[in-house]
């Protein structure tokens, strides 16, 4: 128990652009209790892209802004390409420290309506010997903060807003959002 909240883990301290806080999980707050449970799209296997890996020679830094106004370098080690509709469309990705898989923070037109505003996240695996990627995006979801105003997430680069609707994926979380 911390000042009397009761916890589902032990607090942790984060960082977050120069910054410090205490992370706290309280089993009691009412966005635990009342969780409305996740909505997707039914699965489209037409939304299972196969993608064109485009590395950085050497691996760029990318700004990815956050819900709580910094800025953080990313590594950017390359973008993947892929056509829907009859155009081509761009990603450019991240490299979390120690991950084996990419990762993507995209915006596309059905944010807001279908899906959560700020954006989506997915996650791919490294290319393969072909310099294929597969972007499943039946597998997007929603970041920390759809359902948080205490979360620190990072939104979509300018260059990952996406010019058509994802229709797949994790939907909008319609439940209470804790405070």
């Amino acid at each position: 128990s911390v000042t009397g909240v009761q916890t589902c883990a032990l607090p942790i301290l984060i960082e977050r652009g120069g910054r410090h806080a205490v992370r706290v999980w309280d089993a009691q707050a009412p966005a635990r209790v009342g969780f409305a449970g996740l909505a997707h799209f039914p699965a489209d296997p037409s939304w299972r892209v196969q993608a064109t890996w485009i590395a950085h020679q050497p691996a760029r830094s990318i700004d990815i802004a956050t819900v709580i106004n910094t800025v953080e370098p990313s590594t950017n080690p390359g973008a993947v390409e892929f056509e829907r509709d009859g155009r081509r469309h761009r990603l450019e990705v991240l490299a979390e420290p120690d991950a084996d898989q990419l990762f993507v923070i995209f915006a596309d037109r059905s944010n807001g309506r279908a899906t959560y505003g700020a954006g989506r996240y997915l996650y791919a695996d490294r290319p393969g010997p072909d310099g294929q990627v597969v972007l499943d995006f039946n597998r997007a979801y929603n970041p920390p903060c759809a359902f948080t105003a205490h979360a620190t997430c990072p939104l979509p680069p300018p260059e990952n807003r996406l010019d058509l609707a994802v229709e797949a994926g994790e939907l909008r979380y319609r439940g209470p959002v804790g405070k």
